[in-house]
């Protein structure tokens, strides 16, 4: 008995090669922008998080941090004399970086007569931009 074996011909190869290069080109723009919708919420939630430190640094030391000591403040004492009840092992265990491996920027006094400002520059890294580009701060968080 013989069997006969039979392979695939080159134009079933290029219909399937076809069909996937289709199906990336719909399915993957989804997944990526769902990957940038992510990190702008992960900017958010670090963005609360590193207010709260700084809340309770206030509390502690009944001022927020300066600008030039920026969120460092948070994780060693700064050589500030009148720091005199910080946090041992400080009020973060490290400063965490955006989403898009910057450092958060910090600013105090912040605009608009507020105590300080957080800010992510999003994707590209630069201020302003729009839609995934756009600055995540604490002025943005406050008007969702």
């Amino acid at each position: 008995m013989h069997i006969r074996q039979r392979g695939f011909t080159l134009i079933e190869i290029m219909v399937v090669v076809v069909i996937l290069a289709v199906l990336g080109a719909l399915v993957v723009p989804k997944i990526l922008e769902n990957v940038d919708k992510a990190r702008v919420t992960r900017a958010a939630s670090d963005i609360r998080a590193i207010q709260t430190a700084l809340d309770l640094y206030r509390l502690d030391n009944f001022k927020y941090p300066t600008t030039e000591q920026g969120l460092q403040a948070l994780v060693t004492q700064p050589s500030d004399p009148t720091i005199t009840n910080y946090r041992s092992g400080g009020y973060l265990p490290s400063l965490p970086k955006d989403p898009w491996n910057n450092p958060y920027q910090y600013v105090s006094p912040g605009a608009g007569g507020r105590d300080y400002d957080i800010i992510s520059y999003g994707r590209d890294g630069k201020p302003g931009g729009e839609g995934y580009d756009a600055d995540i701060s604490t002025t943005t968080l406050e008007q969702r």
